[in-house]
């Protein structure tokens, strides 16, 4: 799995998963829980990650709609 976005909003993280799942592009999102664990601060970001297949693809979808990437 490679990790192609991240973010503390889960506002983005939820349109990134949409986007993808739109394109049929299999998503997990890492570290979802992490913030309930520390009183819901949103300090650490969630990781959306993807098959290593699917990484360049996945990457730019999410260009294509605004979201800054990791690769």
């Amino acid at each position: 799995m490679k990790e192609i976005f991240r973010s503390t909003d889960p506002t983005e993280i939820a349109f990134a998963r949409a986007l993808l799942e739109g394109e049929e592009i299999s998503v997990v999102v890492f570290d979802e829980n992490m913030s309930v664990f520390y009183g819901g601060i949103g300090l650490f970001p969630r990781r959306v990650m993807v098959v290593d297949d699917d990484a360049q693809e996945a990457t730019q979808v999410l260009r294509d709609n605004g979201l800054e990437t990791k690769a």
